[in-house]
């Protein structure tokens, strides 16, 4: 019986609160808990399950991440405009994902950069193999 699960994931960041207020937006979820030192904050839904936690660390990010989250803008049409509303939050877009010309008809990945520079993916449609 596997009794593991995961509850949340943890970002190393130099400004915990600022960076949880950009998920917590990017994400439509229920809002920030920060620490009072400035040390630490979390974001998570509304509805409860898992959730984001992000740590004040004192080096900064120096290449690219070994794990990022994956979001989904849902139907192909909306991913443009989710890219700009996540661009006038503070990601910045990073790459584009090229597909085969039968693929990419029906479903794009974007990658972005949250506002500290960690990478994460946003797609659209649903891929076929």
């Amino acid at each position: 019986m596997i009794s593991v699960e995961i509850t949340c994931v943890t970002v190393d960041c130099a400004e915990p609160e600022a960076l949880a207020s950009f998920w917590n937006d990017a994400l439509g979820w229920g809002g920030v808990a920060a620490a009072d030192d400035g040390s630490g904050a979390v974001c998570g839904s509304r509805d409860g399950g898992w959730y984001l936690e992000f740590v004040r660390v004192p080096e900064a990010k120096v290449t690219k991440n070994r794990v990022h989250l994956g979001c989904s803008a849902g139907r192909l049409d909306a991913l443009d405009d989710e890219v700009a509303r996540l661009c006038e939050l503070g990601a910045t877009v990073a790459w584009e994902e090229d597909f085969a010309p039968a693929i990419a008809e029906v479903y794009r990945n974007i990658v972005l950069r949250d506002p500290e520079g960690n990478e994460f993916c946003l797609s659209g449609g649903e891929p076929t193999t």
